[in-house]
């Protein structure tokens, strides 16, 4: 059986000038409406539009999809009753919400998870005795908030209280899947077929970062200079380098399961006690990625992060090399793969004895005068564990 998933942010509400849309003049996709999206009548109208795209068009005869949503089907950075791009001025957060999700529905194919209920997502979908997949909803359903370290930054001095900030992050009770979502997820890990996996849109993986790095004051390879220095010559490293050395490691994105440690902790052991085979299927970030989830350093799960097959990535914000992508894989434990550059997509094949993730790439997403990167491809094997 073949299915295409979709991991969310199949349109983006931003008006022009925005985001990723320099070349739109001369590809003829100029955005439309030409503003940021609020009401129904503007959602129905860029998703016409986004569907307007004969390949796209073809991928939905080709194949089924199993789709839920990101953020950015309704605007950037959401949770359960805001979101970052969304102000006073544009009205109610709720009724854009419902908006955006009465287009969802009608133009992508799918099914409400509740009769008549076009606000729950979470599902699942069985093949055989091989895989079963649950579609979960870690933006809307019940997320928290957000933490933004500028919270916990003095905007006088600039010191950041750590201590509030870690108090705050490991709240117990913090919770991005909601009550009901989290026991319905852990009871798939029950589930008699061979693989249990999880379809949902942000990294689980722990990606933390040097403080210093994560706070863009030197760059992860002046940091790994520092710590090859700390191996070989101790007595010569400054009093500035010892400070950066002693500063404990950060989440460089909080809007992912990073930001969400303690329930991310309670459903990794969950997987573990029910000796699940698990697989989580993430996106979000348009970068792909491989990680161990692990538990006390023991690999209870294995994640594979799909690119963006069109959205830029971090090659917009950073000029990756390939010596940047190896620096970020040796800094951050269990990540065993990156790529910050290219865009692609993500195919995943499953046996019973195997799971298998191969990363493909292509030179261009604006001419169909195209070559498959293959020198960039990758291909990654896991053996069931249970």
């Amino acid at each position: 059986a073949h299915a295409v998933l979709h991991l969310g942010d199949y349109i983006y509400e931003y008006g022009p000038g925005v985001y990723a849309d320099k070349n739109a003049k001369s590809m003829n996709r100029v955005m439309q409406p030409a503003h940021e999206l609020i009401t129904l009548a503007d959602y129905r109208q860029r998703y016409a539009q986004t569907r307007s795209d004969t390949d796209l068009q073809a991928l939905h005869a080709s194949l089924a999809m199993i789709a839920v949503w990101d953020d950015h089907e309704v605007t950037n950075d959401t949770w359960s009753d805001g979101a970052e791009n969304h102000s006073d001025d544009e009205g109610d957060f709720s009724q854009r919400r419902l908006a955006a999700l009465q287009a969802y529905s009608e133009w992508m194919p799918i099914r409400p998870a509740v009769h008549n209920d076009i606000s729950s997502i979470q599902r699942r979908f069985q093949f055989g005795d091989l895989l079963n997949l649950s579609m979960l909803d870690t933006r809307l359903e019940a997320r928290e908030q957000q933490l933004d370290y500028a919270q916990f930054t003095d905007p006088q001095t600039k010191v950041f209280d750590a201590k509030s900030f870690n108090q705050a992050l490991h709240k117990p009770e913090r919770t991005l899947l909601g009550q009901k979502q989290f026991v319905n997820t852990v009871s798939s890990f029950n589930n008699a077929t061979t693989w249990q996996v999880l379809g949902q849109q942000i990294l689980m993986g722990e990606m933390l970062l040097p403080a210093p790095v994560a706070g863009q004051l030197i760059s992860l390879e002046e940091y790994q200079a520092i710590e090859h220095k700390a191996s070989e010559n101790p007595q010569q490293l400054s009093e500035t380098e010892k400070t950066i050395l002693a500063q404990a490691p950060i989440p460089y994105n909080l809007d992912a399961w990073d930001g969400y440690p303690q329930e991310r902790q309670r459903l990794l052991k969950a997987a573990q006690k029910a000796k699940a085979n698990l697989v989580v299927l993430a996106g979000d970030t348009h970068n792909a990625w491989c990680n161990e989830l692990q538990i006390d350093q023991r690999t209870v799960g294995i994640e594979f992060a799909t690119p963006s097959v069109t959205s830029p990535g971090l090659e917009e914000y950073v000029a990756a090399t390939p010596a940047d992508e190896a620096r970020i894989v040796k800094a951050i434990p269990g990540l065993s793969y990156s790529n910050m550059t290219d865009r692609g997509y993500l195919a995943v094949s499953f046996t019973h004895e195997q799971v298998t993730a191969d990363w493909n790439y292509v030179s261009s997403v604006s001419s169909k005068d195209y070559q498959n990167l293959d020198k960039r491809a990758h291909s990654k094997s896991f053996q069931r564990q249970h």
